[in-house]
């Protein structure tokens, strides 16, 4: 009875969902102590103080009409206002309150940007490893995922690759940086040639291609190392941030869409956007956790990443100490190790100790597993002997 794209969709659901219901279902046997679920990236990092108290200020100061009622499908506009105040601090860009659109976390405003833009056929470019989920949004307009093969061992953009595969029917490119799941950050040099062979493409072809640079991760990055802020790069660039990541709100569903006006036909694509909100079912994004993200804008979330850096060094040591060969992460939370067998036989192997990891192959990147290191130190720790008898039995 359901549809035949749905029939499709299910049948490849999300490996990484997949091994979360594992991974609970384990835990019902062994004790949740006795299982290493490294699957999700939810962060086990609680939200910062800062949000709890934005959360009970405003249900107490805020008339209900205005903190529970609708707005423009936009968002509220002191909270947009905000936002693009905040940005423009930090990156030194020129943004206003019309140029940001609230959206339902970062995946609400992908699809929302990709309503507005992509026509069936239209082909939108993934650099792989990429988060898969990127391939059903394409899907979902009845677009072409068209994917350039992974960089190894660096992980940066093929760039070469990437110029061979736009073609007329280019409408978008998808970036993710940091990484999902290498945790890669794309350099200014690699940034600033993408947007070289984007603007001569558009000039061959006279189209208009939209950069989509998707930063949940943003936040997350170590050793001082910098993010680029992309639209100083290329104009037509659309920014789609989260929240879920720097704050710990996954559940929450809050991000923003940032649409510089020095795009082409900017007016018209922020139009747009603001109605695909409505006609997708999102109407607008949660309206309690607009006010939140507007109270938190500029929360200082190093202490959170120094949680994760902790965990980002002992699992780098212990697995390679172990003899596994790891990118180690510039950014975000998550580790990505070469797999000296198949890499969905190694997930399966991984799970005789309870250890539970993400294949690469969901990321269009076979060979290695995604570990996501968002969880508990004493996860970390306790996992590292499973490892080390892991190695022993792939003889490394």
């Amino acid at each position: 009875m359901i549809s035949k794209k749905m029939t499709a969709l299910v049948n490849n659901s999300s490996v990484i969902r997949a091994m979360f219901e594992e991974g609970k279902r384990l835990a019902g046997i062994y004790g949740p102590e006795n299982v290493f679920d490294f699957s999700l990236g939810n962060p086990n990092v609680p939200a910062p103080a800062a949000v709890n108290d934005a959360i009970r200020h405003i249900v107490d100061e805020e008339e209900s009409t205005t903190i529970h009622g609708y707005m423009s499908n936009a968002g509220f506009e002191d909270v947009r206002h905000r936002i693009a105040a905040s940005v423009n601090r930090r990156f030194g860009t020129n943004f206003s309150t019309d140029n940001i659109v609230m959206t339902v976390g970062a995946a609400g405003g992908i699809n929302v940007l990709f309503k507005a833009i992509i026509n069936p056929g239209d082909e939108i470019i993934a650099f792989a490893p990429y988060f898969g989920e990127y391939r059903a949004y394409a899907d979902n307009v009845d677009a072409k995922l068209v994917v350039v093969p992974p960089h190894i061992p660096d992980f940066q953009p093929d760039l070469d690759n990437f110029e061979k595969l736009i073609t007329p029917k280019t409408r978008a490119v998808i970036i993710n940086t940091p990484n999902n799941p290498t945790g890669v950050i794309y350099s200014e040099a690699t940034l600033g040639a993408m947007a070289q062979i984007l603007e001569r493409k558009q000039q061959e072809y006279g189209s208009e291609i939209i950069l989509f640079s998707d930063e949940p991760y943003r936040e997350l990055a170590y050793d001082n190392a910098v993010v680029p802020y992309v639209t100083k790069y290329y104009k037509n660039t659309v920014v789609g941030y989260s929240y879920s990541k720097s704050l710990s709100l996954p559940g929450e569903r809050i991000g923003y869409l940032v649409l510089p006006g020095e795009m082409d036909d900017a007016e018209n694509i922020i139009s747009a956007c603001n109605v695909a909100t409505r006609i997708l079912g999102f109407v607008n994004a949660p309206s309690l956790m607009q006010k939140v993200a507007a109270e938190c804008v500029d929360i200082d979330v190093s202490e959170n990443v120094a949680i994760y850096n902790r965990n980002r060094e002992a699992l780098f040591s212990g697995l390679t100490e172990a003899g596994f060969e790891c990118v180690k992460p510039e950014g975000a939370f998550y580790m990505f190790v070469k797999t000296p067998v198949d890499d969905t036989e190694f997930a399966a192997m991984a799970k005789k100790y309870n250890i539970l990891v993400v294949p690469g192959s969901t990321f269009a990147c076979p060979g290695y597993v995604r570990i996501a290191y968002c969880v508990a130190y004493d996860t970390i720790v306790n996992s590292l002997p499973g490892f080390r008898e892991l190695a022993k039995e792939l003889g490394l």
